[in-house]
């Protein structure tokens, strides 16, 4: 079997990169997580604010990159934007888990009284819940608005780097942004605002 040495394999292509990892070379993951992985977890910091949770979604997600290579389709978009997709899902999925397990844990209201004052404040309370509604009207946008909203709002991503990870031009990132954005104000109650 031909064997690529690491410092060649720094320069090929990602898509070539890609091909290696579906036959198996675990060199050729370690280079597009060099290449990928600060990116990575740089959004799943954003999206979950807590550093080690943020290093298990990059880890799930560049393992699940290394086990389904087969998967990835150049026609769909860079092997930088299916990674980051891996990672924002697997964000999403911790979300989730983390509001369903939230959501036994106060299921009991004898539980919930016997819980400390101040673990209980009215601004902890109002929080929760103003999240709770976000996340109920970004649920409700169509895929298309809410990816481009994530990314900017939980990934930190400028309209020109949103636009190059889904291979957009940036008036389509901007106009889905504001479409979502106005959706989202009217959902949770704001006015929409009329701009000239």
């Amino acid at each position: 079997m031909f064997r690529v040495f690491r410092a060649d394999l720094r320069s090929l292509a990602d898509e070539d990169l890609m091909a290696l990892i579906h036959d198996g070379e675990p060199r050729a993951l370690e280079v597009i997580f060099d290449r990928h992985g600060d990116r990575a977890y740089s959004l799943a910091y954003r999206m979950c604010g807590q550093r080690t949770v943020a290093e298990d979604i990059v880890q799930e997600a560049f393992l699940s990159l290394w086990r389904s290579g087969t998967r990835y389709d150049a026609a769909k978009g860079s092997v930088r934007s299916w990674v980051l997709t891996a990672v924002r899902n697997r964000a999403i999925d911790a979300f989730r888990r983390e509001s369903v397990t939230a959501s036994r844990d106060v299921a009991d209201e004898e539980a919930t009284a016997r819980l400390a004052a101040d673990e209980r404040t009215e601004s902890e309370v109002e929080r929760r819940e103003d999240a709770r509604r976000i996340r109920a009207a970004l649920g409700e946008l169509p895929d298309e608005q809410r990816k481009v909203i994530e990314l900017a709002y939980f990934g930190g991503f400028s309209h020109s780097e949103i636009a190059g990870m889904l291979d957009l031009p940036p008036g389509t990132v901007k106009g889905r942004m504001r479409l979502g954005l106005t959706k989202m104000r009217v959902a949770l109650g704001d006015p929409p605002r009329v701009t000239q």
